[in-house]
């Protein structure tokens, strides 16, 4: 009998431009909906599903922790944080983490940590730069941070102290910040995910890092998007061999379980105290082992080495099926994050990509963005392309 699925739910909020499928059961990098239908999953949860769908190794895992402890206070130690933010300092070479639920959590609280840090300097107003393209979140803070009008606009006056300049001109961010005694840091994502798929140059990263050493300002990565191995590193800003002060996460780190964090270094890892902040549901036990897990599988399957690997080898095949196609600009991204710019608004492929059996999005309205499950084979890569390929031809041609 096949299920009838509406466009829209009568007692949900309408937040969403809903494709009108019902996802039901997954396996790896497929997905199946309530009618049995097939879809190759390149989107991952927007860049969550690390492992994919029902993985052998994290599903007991977890079905273990349910039946100790899901939730308790962090009035009291929880041994799983511990052990998380260990993995996580080492694998980033900072200090200290703060755990929450969400993105947008993570940079909330690394913008109080840059606000605190500058007060706790003598600046009375804290000024935080940021960038053209950015997206950090939909929180009133977090919004005020981003960049996008469509997110911005039509909540009234936003939050003050956020200094814009252009992603990759070091001339314009020298000029923005020359004179002013009230910057206390920079915060930029190393990929834009939702900006369009755009990379931070490495020799852009590394004369950012020196500026804010020689200021003394603070450098936030939110990785929310390119980390937890996305991009073939455990974070993206590792391909510039730097370390900021603060890094924000979530997404990927827990497989599909919802965890933030924010890890800190050297003075940000001190701003911080009891009473400053906190998080009812942030680093409960369930959380933290969905993180230590994803962790530990991620390494013992290789799978930061694979994503370079079929990462290059998606945008590869994508280059030599798309590359002849007029209206078709360039393909760009590392590891698998990537994008697929067209010259013509392409938001219609969500609904278009579904009903030929693959999950996808778009950002920026006219780049196609693949963020598949960490897993995803050579052979899934090429079916995203060859599924990929007539739906552009047609969007392109329209």
């Amino acid at each position: 009998m096949t299920a009838h699925i509406e466009a829209a739910s009568p007692h949900v909020m309408p937040t969403y431009g809903r494709v009108p499928i019902a996802l039901e059961r997954g396996q790896g990098c497929r997905v199946w909906d309530v009618n049995g239908k097939e879809y190759l999953d390149a989107l991952g949860g927007i860049a969550v599903n690390t492992l994919g769908h029902n993985h052998p190794k994290l599903v007991p895992a977890l079905q273990a922790q349910i039946a100790q402890l899901i939730h308790v206070s962090n009035y009291y130690h929880v041994p799983g944080q511990e052990t998380l933010a260990q993995m996580l300092t080492e694998r980033s070479a900072m200090t200290n983490v703060f755990f929450c639920n969400t993105g947008l959590e993570a940079n909330e609280a690394a913008i109080k940590i840059a606000r605190k840090y500058g007060v706790d300097k003598g600046i009375e107003k804290p000024e935080i730069v940021v960038y053209d393209h950015a997206f950090h979140g939909r929180s009133i803070a977090t919004m005020s941070a981003t960049a996008n009008p469509k997110v911005r606009n039509g909540f009234g006056a936003l939050l003050g102290g956020f200094n814009r300049v252009s992603p990759n001109d070091y001339e314009a961010l020298v000029e923005a910040t020359e004179g002013n005694p009230n910057i206390v840091a920079i915060m930029m994502e190393p990929i834009q995910g939702e900006g369009g798929l755009h990379p931070m140059r490495v020799d852009y990263l590394q004369k950012v890092r020196a500026l804010c050493d020689a200021k003394g300002w603070l450098l936030i990565m939110d990785e929310v998007q390119a980390g937890m191995g996305r991009t073939g590193k455990w974070f993206a800003h590792q391909w510039a061999g730097i370390t900021p002060d603060v890094m924000t996460l979530a997404k990927g780190l827990g497989s599909g379980v919802p965890v933030g964090a924010v890890v800190a270094h050297k003075a940000a890892a001190q701003v911080l105290t009891a009473g400053n902040h906190g998080s009812t549901f942030g680093g409960n036990p369930l959380a933290m082992r969905a993180g230590v897990e994803t962790i530990r599988i991620m390494e013992e399957d290789g799978l930061l080495a694979h994503a370079t690997e079929v990462g290059d080898y998606l945008k590869q095949q994508l280059q030599a099926a798309l590359g002849g196609i007029e209206g078709f600009v360039e393909v760009r991204g590392q590891g698998l994050m990537i994008g697929v710019e067209l010259t013509k608004p392409c938001g219609a492929l969500i609904g278009q990509a579904a009903e030929a059996g693959l999950l996808l999005s778009v950002t920026s309205d006219t780049v196609i963005r693949l963020v598949p499950p960490l897993i995803i084979s050579k052979q899934e890569a090429d079916e995203v392309v060859a599924r990929l390929k007539p739906l552009v031809q047609t969007v392109l041609a329209a």
